[in-house]
């Protein structure tokens, strides 16, 4: 059975309204509500049912950043996750954490903790990067199944349906690899109370990437976030005529 390595992230909750700082630098963050990114919730997920199946032998969340992040690492475990590794990252340096970074921490934890499978969301809704699961399996030279939306094992071998433009995609995988799950994936259980009691006891191991060799630098610079531009009123046509008329005037045909 393979030990697996579920990635979480904590973002803003997709429920909230996200607003733009008055100097442009980013978002507001301060005072707003947060959350585990969704489709890290059914990596988590989808990692606890491996081992309810006897699939896994243990399931371990990873999260990078500040100290707040143990709430999200919480969660995870309050799902079912056996124990949580915090890379714990300072909050004026978290910005400059990227994708390439992430991937690099996983990829040394996987050695470190001799990991079968890891398991990530396909991306992240603060981002939408969509990079780390790809970049993981670069690092370490292992195969990938990316949008996921079925994961069967047998022995050393998953199979992994996946989600891709013209439909679905099923393709073979020899463990260990690294899969990113895509939202048909599962249905991310509830944490239940006594579950949640019984994660604050549960081990948190924490380290820093200096510790797994991994220097937190960026040579990306954000020069301003905006507000997308404000869509302009539609309108309504009575016949075709009046809509290629319209359309006309609008220089589109």
């Amino acid at each position: 059975m393979a030990r697996v390595l579920v990635g979480v992230k904590r973002v803003v909750d997709y429920a909230v309204k996200i607003r733009v700082k008055p100097d442009k630098s980013g978002v507001v963050t301060d005072g707003v509500k947060h959350s585990m990114n969704p489709f890290d919730e059914i990596a988590v997920e989808e990692a606890i049912r491996l081992k309810e199946k006897k699939f896994a032998s243990e399931v371990v969340a990873v999260t990078c950043g500040p100290t707040q992040n143990q709430e999200t690492l919480r969660t995870a475990l309050a799902m079912g996750a056996d124990r949580g590794i915090h890379v714990e990252i300072p909050a004026a340096d978290y910005p400059k954490v990227g994708p390439l970074h992430v991937s690099k921490i996983l990829a040394k934890l996987a050695q470190k903790e001799e990991a079968g499978l890891i398991i990530v969301g396909k991306q992240a809704i603060d981002d939408d990067c969509n990079q780390t699961a790809q970049m993981t399996a670069s690092f370490l030279d292992w195969p990938q199944g990316t949008f996921a939306s079925e994961l069967k094992l047998e022995g050393d071998k998953l199979t992994v349906v996946r989600e891709i433009d013209g439909g679905l995609e099923t393709i073979e995988l020899k463990m260990p690899a690294v899969v990113s799950a895509d939202l048909r994936l599962n249905e991310p259980r509830y944490a239940t109370l006594p579950n949640i009691m019984k994660a604050k006891k549960k081990k948190v191991d924490k380290l820093s990437p200096s510790d797994l060799g991994v220097e937190i630098a960026t040579n990306i610079e954000v020069l301003e976030v905006s507000d997308p531009p404000v869509r302009d009123a539609g309108m309504k046509v009575e016949n075709t005529e009046e809509l290629i008329s319209k359309l006309k005037e609008a220089g589109l045909v």
